[in-house]
């Protein structure tokens, strides 16, 4: 009898990390932009030269900084994050009706409940603007000014003189 109930737990125990079996603890993460051929740079310590570009294995419950750039347009930096994705919760759900506390445990530990957000990162460079100086406005090149006119000399008035 005990040996039939271990046959009977043995295989709950080794597939009570439904989620870590059936999603895996890592996942995908795809880089687009608009216009193509971006250079991407994780915190992760992964590259791409061009987009549109795929990390193939990135653990689901990352925290991570993604550095984009190609000339002529500005260096954006973007934060990924994670959060618990609908079918890793179902998962989650089913070890613990199924596999007990141990199935739970594995999924919360491997990161499998979670999926990376936002995935894919898709965006539209801006141009970089030249900060060029501004210059000062042009002055029209002009015959010189005329001296000031100079009025006329008035002679004094001739004093009153008193009626004698």
């Amino acid at each position: 009898m005990r040996m039939l109930l271990v046959a009977a737990v043995a295989p709950l125990v080794l597939l009570s990390g439904c989620a870590t079996i059936t999603r895996g603890s890592t996942q995908a993460f795809v880089v687009e932009t608009t216009p193509s051929g971006a250079s991407v740079r994780t915190s992760l310590g992964q590259e791409c030269s061009a987009t549109p570009c795929t990390f193939a294995k990135v653990e689901r419950d990352a925290n991570f900084t993604v550095t984009i750039s190609k000339p002529g347009y500005r260096t954006t930096t973007h934060t990924v994050t994670h959060q618990t994705a609908g079918s890793g919760a179902a998962g989650m759900a089913g070890n613990v009706l199924l596999g007990g506390i141990i199935g739970g445990v594995v999924d919360a530990n491997s990161g499998a409940t979670q999926d990376l957000v936002p995935n894919p990162l898709r965006l539209t460079l801006e141009l970089e603007t030249a900060d060029a100086p501004v210059a000062a406005p042009a002055v029209a090149e002009s015959a010189p000014a005329p001296e000031p006119a100079t009025a006329p000399a008035v002679a004094p008035a001739p004093a009153a003189t008193p009626n004698q």
